[in-house]
């Protein structure tokens, strides 16, 4: 199995690639027009922001989200929804098969010392919150589901293990009336993360087009209900803002950009915002958490912190103002180099990347460089790919190449829009014919180069081992494979034509570096020291799960559960 990729060396003291301006911190005037006051602000509307603001409203505080666009739901709203969780709940429901022990070893294996964000206490921080998190939002009506066969992304690693990700059953949007419209919600159907890989192979199993059935139940059992479901990222936001904002009466701002904290006596009481057309400031009594999300959409960043303009699949609001804001006030940033990185379909026409995960675990699939050559597992975890790319050639050009069984036995969602199809074609970036011999010559690939990779991954094909990068060898690869291929369920031969070459370009989820925080979730300046009054989880904080990604939901569920913490932290505080 391949390990994740070596560090990458960053700066000691990583800044923003954004305007400093250099008015001092904002302190407060009691004649300042436009000023409104509660305990707890949030800023940013995605799984770390909901879930302080429902830690906090169970608290009884009372709570401002502010969302800087006019869609609710960040980049959790457009993932898979899953959350990792180690030792949750419904893990011990369920006979247990998980333990503290084992989740802080699979942790220390997986992720390592990655500086202070992966911090020993970090890590027990996290594993000793999921169950506050996971028992706090059942309290309120919302039902979980274990994403039972989903294993560990390096499951065969000291502690791993399967199933520890969770996921919120299909919701009905209904419920959130016109919240419903102003959201970031992009896959209407009642989809979970079981579905989506088992479909994909609907027309080559019987496991698949069971799935496939099912799902199709689903959608017409809640039309009978006169429901309207809707799963995965959608269905979780759905759920935490049906209890966020409509039971538990958090008040959300759409539209709403913060422009600074608001300091007083070197504590953060409350932030600046824009909001219809004027500034107005949220004094904070107990708190301001950052949950804005990375800095993804932001190109001059990405080029100072990662080389690479970047190819994103998450919110577009994520500009990385918050990080320069956080900075300004003396916040230590860390893991700025870093993303939840993947390979993804190069985007036309000005739309998002297609980020491709079980389609390249697939059999009679390869992904190769600009001269025809592999140089990974293509089946890896994503972000072990990406950083693999970013190695490799990290301006270069990636193809990935099958054949016409690929094509005829799986569903392939950045293949099935024709008029999708004819643009990429005409963009150069999607290329068939009928032999292989054309193919290269189309792609400008060395004709012997090309052939020898064909005929060396073939012959691993025949005989079920991948010598050179060991793909199919984890049971994380084989989780996306085809059971009905052997003798291995990844591997099959690249020989019959037509063959299809996408172009790949290296994608990411989100950035992953931030706010150095510590276990309470607060933010730390380089010294160490706390900026009181000041909070940081989700994309905008540099990640606990460091350069890698332990499991399914290793985004969501730490920005969950840090979330939940700093609600808990200041209201001992306010207590106190």
């Amino acid at each position: 199995m391949t390990s994740p990729a070596s560090p990458v060396p960053q700066p000691e003291v990583p800044q923003p690639a954004v305007q400093q301006p250099s008015k001092p911190a904002v302190e407060m005037d009691a004649t300042q027009m436009d000023v409104t006051e509660v305990d707890v602000v949030v800023v940013g509307s995605g799984g770390a922001a909901f879930a302080t603001a429902l830690g906090a409203a169970d608290e009884g505080l009372s709570v401002l989200m502010l969302e800087s666009t006019d869609k609710w739901g960040g980049s959790t709203a457009m993932s898979g929804g899953g959350l990792w969780l180690p030792n949750n709940p419904l893990m011990q429901r369920d006979g247990g098969g998980d333990s503290r022990e084992e989740a802080l070893t699979y942790m220390e294996e997986t992720i390592g010392d990655e500086g202070r964000a992966t911090s020993r206490e970090r890590k027990e921080a996290f594993v000793d919150g999921v169950a506050d998190f996971v028992l706090t939002t059942e309290k309120y009506g919302m039902t979980w589901s274990r994403a039972a066969e989903y294993p560990d992304y390096y499951p065969e690693k000291p502690g791993g293990k399967v199933g520890r990700a969770i996921e919120l059953r299909p919701y009905d949007l209904k419920k959130i009336g016109d919240w419903a419209d102003k959201g970031r919600v992009l896959m209407p159907l009642p989809l979970m993360t079981d579905d989506v890989w088992e479909i994909g192979r609907a027309w080559s199993t019987i496991g698949g087009m069971r799935r496939g059935a099912r799902v199709v139940g689903r959608i017409a059992g809640g039309l009978l209900r006169g429901k309207k479901l809707v799963g995965i990222g959608a269905g979780l936001v759905s759920g935490l803002l049906d209890v966020v904002v409509q039971k538990l009466g958090v008040e959300l701002w759409l539209s709403s950009p913060v422009t600074d904290l608001v300091v007083e006596d070197g504590r953060v009481v409350g932030v600046l915002a824009e909001h219809e057309g004027r500034t107005v400031t949220v004094r904070a009594r107990s708190g301001v958490m950052l949950a804005a999300g990375g800095f993804d959409h932001n190109e001059a960043m990405r080029l100072e912190h990662h080389g690479i303009e970047g190819d994103p699949s998450g919110n577009p609001g994520n500009l990385g103002q918050v990080h320069a804001i956080a900075a300004r006030h003396g916040a230590a940033l860390e893991l700025m180099d870093d993303a939840w990185w993947g390979a993804s379909i190069a985007p036309v026409d000005g739309a998002d990347p297609g980020f491709i995960v079980g389609e390249r675990a697939l059999p009679y699939v390869i992904i190769t460089d600009a001269q025809g050559r592999r140089f990974a597992n293509e089946a890896e975890s994503y972000v072990d790919l990406g950083h693999h790319m970013l190695e490799h050639d990290k301006d270069g050009a990636y193809w990935m190449i099958s054949e016409a069984r690929h094509a005829r036995r799986y569903i392939r969602s950045y293949a099935m829009d024709p008029k999708k199809n004819a643009a990429m074609a005409k963009a150069g970036y999607l290329h068939k014919a009928d032999t292989l011999a054309e193919l290269a010559d189309k792609l400008g690939f060395d004709a012997a180069t090309f052939q020898e990779t064909i005929q060396r991954f073939n012959g691993f094909a025949r005989t079920g081992i991948d010598h050179d990068f060991g793909k199919g060898n984890s049971a994380y690869d084989r989780y996306y494979g085809d059971p009905t291929v052997h003798p291995n369920p990844c591997l099959g031969p690249i020989e019959r034509g037509p063959f299809t070459a996408y172009r790949v370009v290296i994608g990411d989820l989100g950035t992953k570096g931030g706010v150095l925080t510590d276990a309470d979730a607060r933010a730390l300046r380089a010294d160490g020291s706390v900026i009181e009054g000041l909070y940081a989880a989700g994309n905008v904080s540099a990640s606990v799960m460091g350069r890698t990604y332990p499991g399914p939901g290793s985004t969501i569920g730490p920005a969950a559960v840090f979330g939940m913490i700093a609600a808990r932290h200041m209201a001992r505080s306010a207590r106190g």
